[in-house]
């Protein structure tokens, strides 16, 4: 059990400092309420740091995220790709986890969803590999059989926990026979390793019919890059919107974690925007903080963030983009009073 864990805390762009201060509240009580210590160093990447610095990760926030125990990280603007997309990489943060989960009193297509889209987060078309050549563009498509299975691992490891206790892959091999194919196969022979666990295959245009047809057949969906980053998105549409959506992403010994939707300027310095999808995603990184160091404190806490959550939104108390009219620190302040 770890006495103190040190948390960077990118702050980002746009809404993103108004939902890293719901943060630091939130770490705040934690840390005086249940046992736990916490330091946390706030960071700035993103595109103001690029307008100001003429680059949107300096070398030293990156060394500063590297050297602690987790991270959270605020939505950044258009500088995404040097931000999010380099430090998974660079961290081999190769498990994208995006939970979808239907909570009292929110506008959503059903009450009774509880999927995890696990993503895998390092290659695909999102390694940036694109040429000119003549007239026409071309990206090269990288799928390895390496993080094939170890995304699809990582995918029956969640499965195997839950209760449904079933992996849908989901992948285009009809049309990518070889780059889905590979994937859908290793997938395949993973589960075998898995007699416990349900396994099933889906074309990715079906996949995304299901979500709105029947979510609630879903339990864990395993997928490529840009197939999950789509899908996570449309998952969290079907349970109120990108502000109810967190989202982890794991490597064998780091963590970070951060809200599904964008940085939203169009709403920033308003106090408006919902600060759920973050709060969320610090309920999985105590979690994920908790079983990496045996530590109960943490997931115990972890676990009460999801309840004080699950509590407001029963009390049918929301933020303007579910319905409400609670600011975003008023929001915070409901959750608070429940930790």
């Amino acid at each position: 059990m770890s006495d103190k864990y040190n948390i960077s805390l990118v702050t980002g762009d746009g809404i993103g400092p108004e939902i890293s201060e719901s943060a630091l509240s939130i770490l705040e009580t934690i840390n005086d309420n249940f046992s736990l210590q916490f330091e946390i160093k706030k960071l700035e990447a993103g595109d103001t740091v690029l307008k100001n610095t003429g680059k949107a990760l300096a070398d030293e926030t990156f060394e500063a995220i590297k050297n602690s125990d987790a991270c959270l990280k605020a939505p950044v603007g258009e500088s995404a790709k040097d931000v999010i997309v380099y430090l998974r990489r660079m961290l081999d943060l190769y498990a994208n986890i995006r939970p979808a989960k239907s909570y009292p009193n929110i506008p959503a297509l059903r009450d009774d969803v509880d999927l995890v889209i696990v993503r895998e987060n390092t290659e695909d078309l999102y390694t940036g590999e694109e040429f000119d050549i003549g007239d026409a563009a071309v990206a090269m498509r990288i799928i390895s059989e390496k993080a094939s299975r170890r995304i699809a691992n990582h995918a029956f490891m969640i499965a195997n926990q839950r209760k449904m206790k079933k992996v849908t892959c989901v992948h285009k091999s009809n049309v990518m026979k070889k780059t889905d194919g590979l994937f859908a196969s290793t997938c395949s022979k993973v589960a075998e390793n898995f007699p416990n666990v349900k396994f099933e295959e889906m074309y990715v245009d079906a996949c995304a019919m299901n979500l709105i047809r029947q979510p609630q057949e879903f339990d864990v969906i395993v997928t490529t890059n840009l197939f999950g980053d789509i899908l996570s998105d449309e998952a969290a549409q079907v349970i109120g919107g990108l502000g109810m959506a967190p989202a982890a992403n794991i490597g064998d010994d780091f963590g970070l974690f951060e809200p599904v939707h964008g940085a939203a300027f169009d709403i920033a310095g308003k106090q408006i925007a919902n600060p759920t999808s973050f709060i969320l995603s610090i309920s999985m990184m105590l979690e994920w903080l908790g079983r990496k160091h045996n530590d109960t404190n943490c997931i115990t806490a972890g676990t009460s963030i999801e309840n004080a959550v699950w509590e407001v939104c029963l009390a049918n108390i929301k933020t303007k983009d579910t319905g409400g009219d609670k600011t975003t620190m008023e929001f915070t302040k409901e959750i608070i009073s429940r930790l």
